[in-house]
């Protein structure tokens, strides 16, 4: 049986701005025990923020801590809509070899995020499953 991504994803997610400093969305990281922020501005997704993009874009450039998070985010957004199936989730994490993706609604509002957790948790596919996570197992992004 396939299933909408909106059906497995999480609807409670942490939200950082450009604008906000990196310490602050490191703190917000290890508050809620994620290693990826979606950056806000409004009510668009513009961007998300990695633990990855604060140790390669941030520390190892020698940024402060004050720096705002647009200067070392990421633009490029990978994203999936809500009313997509688990079977898309799991050829987007083969593809792309990410293991979150935002959840976006047909008007591009940002409204969950979905990880490749999530498909393991939720899928009856185990070949998919297996698939997805040899696809993202020696992958460091998202």
């Amino acid at each position: 049986m396939k299933m909408k991504i909106s059906e497995i994803m999480s609807r409670d997610v942490t939200l950082t701005t450009p604008d906000e400093s990196i310490r602050e969305a490191a703190r917000k990281m290890r508050e809620i025990d994620a290693g990826i922020l979606p950056v806000s501005e409004g009510d668009r997704l513009v961007g998300m923020i990695s633990d990855r993009d604060l140790a390669i874009r941030a520390l190892a450039d020698g940024r402060l801590p004050d720096t705002p998070v647009r200067e070392v985010m990421s633009t490029d957004i990978r994203y999936l809509f809500e009313d997509e199936t688990t079977e898309s989730l799991g050829d987007n994490i083969e593809d792309n070899r990410l293991r979150r993706f935002p959840v976006v609604n047909r008007d591009k509002r940002l409204v969950g995020i979905v990880s490749v957790g999530d498909l393991a948790r939720h899928s009856q596919d185990t070949r998919q499953v297996a698939s997805a996570l040899h696809a993202v197992s020696g992958n460091r992004q998202g």
